[in-house]
């Protein structure tokens, strides 16, 4: 990483401590002179390194800690501080109570564990326990999903905190019930857009830590929400962090860089270059705070001075949830305000009603911030350090502004992932599918199919997905209803655009009629949820599973990974875990950070019942996961195999092992004894022994029990030595022979 002299020195100043940054030629700063100007290079090492104690859901979970004082019922679920008072979150005057976990408590530790949960395509299911992955089953996947990440430029001046930093106010009067009600919500604000970038850079580490034990993953990807609000200066600093370099978390003036921890520029750990990664598009990588077409007037003001002024919420009889951006657009009356980047906590400026001010508030303007069309953030992707280029995306797609592809992660596993674009093109947080890409999914459906394919589609936003029932809004006391009719959400926009918009039902029937699609994994609404989608009969099990993956910008703040295994009894399953990114508690990092202000926000809005699990059994006792802790929902999801076409079910039974990776001492050049580690990660059917040797015929060489990183004992001649490797399964299947060089020194 590379930063200028005058940046450098402008960002230096009190900050040394802040980023561990050394002027010893031995520490991770050197100088060098480059066109007569003189360059800081920075070492790799993140700045906020996540603490050496990683763990799964399986292990442990964060768990809100209880509020002493029970909302109001007058006023519903609200709470008695407000989101931008994060002064008084934990470890302050509410500190065993805001934004603490596991609770009630004044310190931080771990919640109970969970585990794999074993539905069934019941509808609402029958809910089992799972013993977890099969060591015996061969493994045909394993990946990892992130969603609704929201990178956010804090100090744009074309944002809508108004309308959520002093939530519940500004308050209305909902009509039909004549009780006031709150109109924002917990997507306009809350003290996580401090930290969006930090708690990525968390989960990413988080990734290579259960790459280098025992996750063998074959790619990752971003389910959609990259960023929060169109801009430039969002989706870069998404990918940068992915990438591993060095981050400015901040805009127009730079305000707080060296002093302020949220605003101190620094280096991202980045992902393991040996893991590919992908993308799919959301509502708010598009549209105006994901809620509207972005229009000249709002484009001006995302790179000028003036801050956003717009009217006042205005809803729709007779729910009153949803607001018209049209006419709040089309109005003046408010003005929505910025961080103030100099202060601890993220103060808001620039805020309220516009007779506060005499004259209209200004930041300094950034050209960064603009807003980018779909054609204009796809080709984003290509400047990218990480693979593959372009992260699913042609230039010819992003020429078109065509965000669907597909992609095979192994040459020897018949899987085919197919990534659709879901969003509604008219703008807004709904789904929907024109003609087409509804043609396009088609075709890529029916190749798949013909050809003997499993196949799983990636999207943005879930296809008539399970909606839990929330609690009466004006009684907090009243428990779940656990005796409620299964609904579902209603997320799809089936209004006529240009006559072209597909039915949810017609698409869901179209998915039913190619069994070798077995899931449909998706974000957009926050959660954990997983619904069943049975073909016909829920009682014969056949049909696909649908998996929501949370926010990593709300709480529960998690990450997806997928483990899909072919069994012994002609099924299919796939292990699907809930990851907390790690965060470095001894430090007090942003991350650490990052994960209070989510408890706070969520005890605040009270959204939990949002959270829970996508499937209710008819027995309370029998419930999954209790919607307002954890929000985990871990899965065992079975498939059965007579539903797939003969000869994917042929193929699936013939599956060989393969070598993922290969480095001897984790890929180092050089090493000066003789004795090694022999890193690899394997796929394919379980391997149960590996052979190594110097010479590619294995001469002298014997089969050893398997270990993804046993000792070998290199020759002692001085030079470059190649060590090859292969493994095989129970059966006695081999996977193909793979090599590395490292030097042995003299």
């Amino acid at each position: 990483m590379k930063i200028r002299r005058r940046d450098f020195l402008k960002y230096f100043a009190g900050s040394a401590a802040v980023l561990g940054l050394e002027y010893s030629p031995l520490g991770p700063l050197q100088r060098v002179l480059a066109a007569g100007e003189e360059i800081i290079v920075t070492s790799a090492t993140p700045t906020y390194p996540i603490s050496e104690n990683v763990y799964t859901t399986l292990q442990q979970t964060v768990i809100p800690a209880t509020l002493p004082v029970l909302p109001n019922p007058s006023k519903g679920t609200w709470a008695t501080i407000v989101p931008s008072d994060i002064q008084d979150y934990a470890p302050n005057d509410y500190g065993v109570w805001y934004g603490n976990w596991p609770g009630p408590g004044p310190n931080p530790g771990p919640g109970p564990k969970s585990a794999y949960l074993l539905p069934d395509m019941q509808n609402p299911p029958t809910i089992g326990t799972s013993l977890g992955p099969q060591t015996s089953s061969p493994t045909l996947l394993t990946f990892f999903t992130m969603s609704d990440i929201h990178i956010c430029d804090k100090e744009s001046p074309a944002r809508g905190i108004y309308y959520a930093y002093q939530y519940p106010n500004p308050e209305i009067i909902n009509f039909p019930t004549g009780v006031p009600q709150p109109s924002g919500s917990i997507a306009c604000y809350s003290g996580i857009n401090l930290y969006t970038t930090h708690v990525l850079d968390a989960a990413i580490q988080t990734v290579n830590y259960l790459y280098q034990n025992g996750y063998s993953f074959d790619f990752g990807i971003g389910l959609g929400d990259a960023c929060d609000n169109t801009q430039y200066n969002e989706i870069r600093w998404y990918i940068d962090v992915i990438d591993g370099k060095w981050i400015t978390p901040s805009s127009g003036a730079n305000y707080g860089a060296g002093y302020i921890d949220y605003q101190t520029p620094y280096q991202a750990a980045g992902l393991n270059k040996s893991i590919k990664w992908y993308q799919a598009v959301g509502n708010h990588d598009q549209f105006w705070q994901g809620a509207t077409p972005m229009t000249n007037a709002l484009r001006q003001v995302l790179v000028g001075p003036n801050v956003l002024n717009i009217g006042q919420a205005v809803f729709t009889p007779p729910y009153y949830e949803i607001p018209d951006w049209n006419k709040i657009l089309n109005s003046t009356g408010f003005y929505m305000g910025v961080v103030n980047g100099t202060t601890p906590y993220g103060a808001i400026a620039y805020v309220g009603a516009q007779g506060l001010y005499p004259t209209p508030p200004q930041v300094v303007a950034d050209p960064n911030r603009r807003s980018l069309s779909l054609s204009q953030w796809m080709k984003e992707f290509f400047n990218t350090t990480t693979q593959p280029a372009g992260h699913g995306f042609t230039p010819e797609m992003a020429a078109q502004g065509f965000a669907c592809y597909h992609f095979y992660p192994r040459a020897d596993v018949p899987v085919k992932i197919i990534v659709l674009d879901d969003t509604d093109k008219t703008g807004g947080a709904f789904g929907a599918l024109d003609t087409k890409r509804y043609n396009w999914l088609v075709n890529e459906l029916e190749t798949g199919q013909a050809n003997d394919e499993l196949m799983i589609i990636c999207a943005h936003i879930p296809l008539h997905a399970y909606a839990q029932k929330p609690p009466n809004p004006y009684n907090p006391q009243q428990p779940f209803d656990y005796q409620a009719p299964f609904t579902y959400l209603e997320l799809w926009n089936e209004n006529s655009y240009l006559n072209e918009n597909i039915s949810e039902q017609q698409l869901l029937d179209t998915l039913h009629s190619y069994p070798n699609l077995v899931m449909w994994i998706a974000g957009h609404v926050h959660r954990n949820a997983i619904t069943p989608q049975p073909n016909g009969d829920p009682a014969d099990g056949i049909g696909l599973w649908e998996v929501e993956t949370p926010s990593l910008r709300d709480y529960p703040q998690q990450f997806r990974v997928f483990q899909i295994l072919c069994n012994n009894n002609d099924t299919i399953s796939i292990f699907v875990l809930d990851v907390d990114p790690a965060v470095n508690l001894t430090t007090n990092s942003p991350a650490f950070k990052s994960r209070m202000c989510a408890i706070g926000a969520e005890q605040i809005f009270g959204a939990a019942w949002m959270q829970g699990p996508g499937m209710v059994a008819s027995d309370p006792g029998n419930y999954p996961d209790d919607p307002s802790s954890s929000c985990v929902y871990n899965a065992e999801l079975v498939i059965q195999m007579s539903q797939l076409s003969i000869g994917l079910q042929q193929k699936l039974k013939t599956i060989s092992p393969v070598v993922n990776s290969f480095e001897i001492n984790g890929g180092a050049r050089s090493t000066q004894t003789t004795s090694v580690t022999l890193n690899n990660t394997a796929g394919g059917s379980t391997p149960t022994q590996y052979m190594a040797g110097e010479s590619p015929s294995f001469s002298g060489a014997a089969w050893l029990p398997y270990s993804t990183a046993p000792n070998f004992t290199l020759s002692s001649t001085a030079g470059v030595k190649t060590v090859y490797f292969k493994v095989q399964d129970a059966a006695g299947t081999q996977s193909a022979v793979v090599k590395s060089n490292i030097r042995l020194a003299q």
